[in-house]
């Protein structure tokens, strides 16, 4: 099966003072009923705890085998550094799941339907069943994963859409304060980049840390974004929290636009996944064991423009309307995971296990 074709399988903190705490302890000793309940215990199978509700190994564990690149062979390490990832989106979806609940959202059957078909499409049915089972997976729980994304960005829509607001005024002064950025001295090409390198980088400034070390580790995490971005995702949430480019990552992977003459100045495969192709198109781009996932964003050609020009006005809509939702976006995960009463019990044990995955239960953590 091609790469494209696996990626449509393929997006979690003095003395004086020190003897009056002593006798404090002792008072609340004394005062204790004998026979009192030990610490509750966590199951080694409970990987993290939201708002009560477990998420299990066996729920990362398929997840994970929906998205990775079977094709590659990776360490344990780089292994459970995926799922510990894959464990803090998880958990972040478990929120946004209980929210959908309060807010009575839900995926209706055709449009779940429809992305489900969107998944598998240019892939023989013989041959999706084959890669399903390669996976260990069912149609079940392949549909039961998309359709828990298309709930998740449902909420965001909900609670995000509804607060941006971009008026004919604010359009206006935006092209009042960039009249010079609508002259068009050359084509020009809108992109933006998602990067993944095989190596270990100095400065991670992705939203996630997330950083692929090796040639296989590239690979699936490529792999992986590209999945995501077939299920959904945006683009730009994706070079924010992946991206290893310490510049683009933090603004989306936007490189704004490119002149043509730039363009054809560069590496043939860049240039060539950008020219001439038509906006919302996105490549990957190899070459020594890096990837680049390119995207045209957007086309124009030389010349001054006004609001009169077509296109302008919803061009300048639409950079706005994005500047407000990434910022009200990243509120919003935020403060939901704030909110949130979490247990990370796979990051607690990979920390007090130096990077290996005990078996045995966990105590409780005083206060939970």
């Amino acid at each position: 099966m091609s790469d494209v074709r696996l990626a449509s399988f393929r997006n979690a903190r003095s003395s004086l003072v020190g003897l009056s705490v002593l006798a404090a302890a002792c008072a609340i000793a004394a005062c204790r009923p004998t026979g009192a309940t030990p610490a509750a215990t966590v199951s080694a199978d409970t990987w993290a705890v939201v708002d009560g509700k477990e998420i299990t190994r066996d729920a990362v564990d398929k997840a994970y085998r929906r998205v990775r690149d079977t094709s590659q062979t990776l360490s344990q390490e780089e292994t459970l550094a995926g799922k510990l990832s894959l464990l803090n989106d998880l958990i972040l979806q478990e929120i946004l799941l209980a929210k959908a609940a309060t807010l009575k959202l839900e995926v209706p059957s055709n449009e779940l339907d429809t992305a489900y078909a969107d998944a598998k499409k240019n892939i023989a049915d013989d041959a999706f069943q084959q890669e399903l089972s390669k996976r260990g997976l069912t149609a079940a729980d392949m549909r039961e994963g998309i359709r828990r994304e298309l709930l998740t960005k449902k909420v965001i829509d909900h609670e995000i859409g509804s607060k941006i607001a971009v008026s004919d005024q604010d359009v206006t002064d935006f092209f009042t304060a960039n009249r010079a950025q609508f002259n068009v001295a050359e084509e020009s090409y809108h992109i933006a980049q998602i990067v993944v390198t095989p190596v270990k980088d100095p400065q991670v400034a992705n939203g996630t840390g997330d950083d692929a070390t090796t040639p296989q580790a590239a690979a699936a995490k490529i792999q992986m974004l590209m999945e995501r971005l077939k299920a959904g995702a945006s683009f730009r949430d994706l070079a924010m929290g992946y991206s290893e480019d310490p510049e683009s990552a933090p603004r989306g992977g936007d490189l704004g636009f490119v002149t043509v003459s730039r363009l054809k100045q560069a590496p043939p495969q860049l240039r060539d996944a950008v020219l001439n192709k038509a906006p919302g198109t996105v490549n990957v781009v190899s070459a020594g064991g890096a990837h680049t996932m390119v995207l045209v964003a957007g086309h124009q050609e030389a010349g001054q423009r006004d609001l009169s020009t077509p296109g302008v006005k919803d061009q300048i809509s639409g950079t706005l309307r994005g500047r407000k939702e990434q910022l009200l976006r990243a509120a919003y995960l935020t403060s939901v995971r704030n909110d949130a009463k979490v247990v990370n019990y796979m990051a607690r044990r990979l920390v007090e296990s130096s990077g290996q995955m005990p078996t045995a239960p966990l105590s409780t953590p005083p206060g939970r």
